[in-house]
């Protein structure tokens, strides 16, 4: 039918391409909402019936984008089903144990809420929403039983998403070969595969490509219509408590967070609330505070929605540049975190198959860690001792200690945390494998292809230039104790770290915001 769609270059096509001659389909001479270079054609099909033909519906599988509001892929399934008179569906599938990328307890509580929110906006707007339980592989039969004429599907770099997805539009080219598959990014603000056709090298070379092409796609969403009442097969009724507690008993136990609710609600609350909101509220100081691990309400705190795809880059862009005139400099900082350094890590984990992999760094990167891979280490610590934050750095103890009970580490000290476990293993490949287990593990924002990046940043000095030679680090970006007492106030960073982790673990959102404002109130003191 089509060869792997794994790790593959694809020629940006529109939907409507729906040929090999690329000649339109019946039933698609419609004007569409969405840019056509976000949308790739997987499988053709037949093509979608002329409306008044009983067309079959359009179905949204949804992957990484788990909103309703300001999404392409939701919008662009809206437009084919629009186009025939066809109604629309929503169906996503949890991977079962041992879940996408290993996900724990912490991660999956939080996408359930988040899904059960999202179910109930969709019942809403008579959109049905499908939970698969039994993973991707319910996804073509549930297009055959509802008779589909089309799938549409986000998009994710990440291999297990592509492996999944190769897998359905395989067994539909077998099984059901007029169904009609898309894809499109809606996660990133210039697709993937428009923004650059190779791996870039650089933010500075890949920003150069933005630059030219951002503002033919940072554009306003337009409004989700009215959809044709469903009339086939009716989604099973959900137990959310029950499915809650039954699959987050089967995770590895590591505890959900509670200072961040989830959903699309929340998400924009945290982006313009009243109370808290970044850009209502907090925006000024982030341009020259964002960098000091004792100041986290510089932060924007939006990883977890747009992580989840609760919100929309786009939404954060298009509303960050309205207020740009109030702090220039903050937004201008923000935007550039956003949209090149987030979708440059798009970037690499799409056209570099070995992201998580020293196999992944560039050449230069790869010698001259080889080179120091057998360099003296002042210390030497196991995994179980980095994880239980055992080590004789107390500084990067308390940076384990706010990944593990809080669920999220300051930027800063990512960088150091990871560069710390290059110095105190046996060599690069056992770092990097240590690093990503833990940044999965503990992050609500883990298992991204930000933590990736960032993991391959500090330890094989991916999207760097080379430094100084040194032992064990070589020529990759070096980072020690005394370069952050000399930023910041390491003794501070360190007692806040010891109040979170002796917080009661039940609380309301809203108390650990209160003390992390007093907490950059006592740095300024």
């Amino acid at each position: 039918c089509i060869p792997s769609l794994s790790f593959r270059p694809r020629r940006t096509v529109s939907h409507r391409a729906m040929a090999p001659s690329a000649s339109p389909s019946p039933g698609l001479a419609v004007t569409a909402p969405v840019h056509q270079a976000r949308v790739r054609v997987l499988h053709p099909g037949q093509g979608l019936s002329p409306a008044g033909a009983n067309p079959g519906p359009v179905v949204y599988w949804m992957l990484r984008d788990q909103r309703l509001a300001d999404n392409w892929a939701l919008l662009h399934a809206a437009s084919l089903a629009a186009a025939s008179a066809a109604p629309l569906a929503v169906a996503f599938s949890l991977f079962p144990k041992p879940f996408l990328l290993s996900a724990r307890r912490r991660q999956l509580g939080f996408l359930l809420r988040g899904l059960r929110r999202l179910a109930a906006d969709a019942a809403t707007r008579r959109i049905p929403f499908f939970l698969l339980t039994g993973g991707p592989t319910e996804i073509p039969a549930l297009v055959r039983r509802l008779g589909a004429s089309a799938l549409v599907a986000d998009f994710s770099p990440l291999r297990p998403v592509r492996e999944a997805l190769d897998a359905v539009v395989g067994a539909l080219c077998r099984d059901a070969a007029s169904v009609t598959v898309h894809q499109v990014d809606a996660h990133n603000v210039v697709p993937v595969w428009a923004a650059s056709g190779k791996l870039e090298y650089s933010a500075k070379t890949f920003r150069s490509k933005m630059n030219k092409v951002l503002d033919e796609y940072l554009v306003e969403f337009p409004e989700l219509g009215e959809v044709v009442p469903w009339d086939r097969e009716q989604p099973k009724d959900i137990d959310w408590d029950t499915l809650i507690d039954t699959v987050c008993s089967q995770a590895e136990d590591v505890p959900e967070i509670d200072w961040c609710e989830p959903g699309e609600a929340a998400a924009m609350e945290a982006l313009l609330g009243t109370k808290d909101g970044f850009l209502t509220k907090r925006i000024k100081s982030y341009d020259s505070d964002r960098n000091y691990p004792t100041k986290p309400m510089a932060l924007s705190g939006l990883s977890p929605y747009l992580h989840f795809g609760h919100i929309s880059a786009q939404r954060c862009a298009l509303e960050a540049k309205k207020r740009r005139h109030l702090s220039p400099k903050s937004v201008d900082a923000f935007l550039e975190e956003l949209i090149i350094r987030r979708e440059l890590a798009d970037n690499f984990c799409y056209y570099q198959p070995h992201y998580d992999s020293v196999a992944g760094a560039w050449e230069w990167a790869r010698k001259t860690l080889k080179d120091h891979a057998a360099d003296k280490r002042e210390h030497i610590y196991t995994r179980e001792q980095l994880e239980n934050a055992k080590t004789a750095d107390p500084l990067w103890n308390a940076s384990q200690l706010e990944m593990v009970h809080h669920g999220k580490m300051h930027g800063f000290m990512r960088m150091y945390w990871a560069k710390k476990i290059l110095e105190w293993t046996s060599g690069p490949e056992e770092a990097l494998s240590i690093a990503i287990y833990l940044n999965d593990k503990y992050h609500i924002d883990g298992r991204d292809p930000n933590g990736y990046v960032g993991c391959m940043w500090s330890i094989c000095g991916l999207h760097d230039q080379g430094w100084k030679e040194r032992p064990v680090f070589g020529k990759i970006r070096y980072m020690n104790y005394a370069g952050c007492k000399r930023k910041f106030n390491v003794d501070a960073y360190i007692s806040y770290v010891k109040r979170l982790v002796a917080q009661p673990k039940k609380r309301k959102p809203e108390e650990s915001l209160n003390s992390a404002a007093k907490y950059s109130k006592s740095e300024k003191d």
